[in-house]
């Protein structure tokens, strides 16, 4: 078996290889004047079967395109020198929210995206909450794996909440089924009944509307639960709607945090008491710049390291996915 993980995501790799017992394969990594690079292995790939890690969220340092193309062409390089099977492990995955077409001409870019990870002979793509695995699984002719991540918060939201009431919110009618997900699994945590309410949300041109609200959140702890924090608008409408419904405190949870644009208001804004993540995305600038204090960040690596274990055994990934083991 190689481990790679490519410069941007080498953070969360060398966490992943950490638990795994084994250090990172090493690779060159080389960006030439005109903005094109070159990534090769550093070790033999023949017979091997190759894992990659690579998260696809843009910032400072790359955009969403670069880290893409850097991940497609590396895979094909191992499968260019003979690796036997190469999979991707892309904690966060561009372009996964682009899965239909919501008005007249617009792109399908989730399958394309697919198609380009197909056309480099890789053999199997493990992505983290992804926004819609309906539209993830059926985007893909290979196998893919949707990994969860919210049963990973049980503990640090139990540690906020104490054990007063707590109601899961789901921001959105989309997001039912994953903030169903997350109370299951408080509860379990929990051993005791978890609330659940949800709000209405229709976003158009970037603006958020929508009034509806529905259940009891009045003397709870809320737990806001999303796929993604971009902006962080649609955590903030939630938050101040819970508080004045009675809500004791609120906490925005999502597995991925982005925090593009207009992040810096959510952060200071005090509706929200706390705001958890997981590190599928680098969250240095985020701690060094905004509010520290309010942020705490969830690790993915044992949880990634026990999916490239299992896959390279051949074992069950079972109670690692977003698919229930009824």
């Amino acid at each position: 078996m190689r481990v790679f993980a490519l410069q941007e995501t080498r953070m969360l790799g060398d966490a992943i290889a950490g638990q795994l017992g084994c250090p990172l394969d090493p690779l060159e990594e080389r960006r030439f004047e005109d903005g094109e690079h070159k990534t090769r292995p550093l070790v033999s790939v023949r017979g091997e079967d190759v894992y990659i890690v690579q998260s696809l969220g843009g910032d400072e340092s790359a955009s969403p395109n670069d880290r893409l193309c850097k991940l497609l062409f590396f895979a094909a390089t191992c499968r260019e020198n003979g690796a036997s099977r190469v999979s991707v492990i892309v904690p966060y995955l561009a372009y996964a929210r682009k899965d239909r077409q919501t008005k007249p001409r617009d792109p399908v870019t989730l399958k394309y995206v697919a198609q380009l990870f197909e056309a480099m002979g890789i053999a199997r793509l493990a992505a983290v909450e992804v926004h819609n695995v309906a539209a993830f699984q059926n985007a893909f002719r290979m196998p893919v794996v949707s990994v969860t991540a919210f049963d990973l918060f049980s503990a640090e939201i139990g540690q906020l909440v104490g054990d007063g009431p707590a109601v899961i919110l789901s921001p959105d009618a989309g997001g039912i089924k994953r903030a169903q997900l997350m109370r299951e699994a408080f509860e379990r945590f929990r051993g005791k009944p978890v609330g659940f309410a949800m709000m209405e949300k229709r976003r158009s041109q970037d603006v958020v509307t929508g009034d509806l609200f529905a259940g009891d959140v009045e003397e709870c702890s809320v737990i806001i639960v999303d796929d993604l924090i971009a902006s962080g608008s649609t955590m903030v409408k939630a938050a101040r709607t819970s508080l004045t419904r009675g809500a004791k405190k609120v906490i925005a949870l999502a597995a991925h945090g982005h925090f593009s644009g207009g992040a810096t208001a959510l952060f200071a804004d005090s509706a929200i008491s706390r705001i958890l993540v997981t590190d599928s995305l680098s969250q240095t600038l985020v701690q060094q710049r905004l509010h520290p204090e309010k942020l705490m960040v969830c690790s993915l690596a044992p949880r990634l390291a026990e999916l490239i274990r299992r896959l390279c055994a051949h074992e069950s990934v079972t109670g690692l996915t977003s698919v229930e083991d009824l």
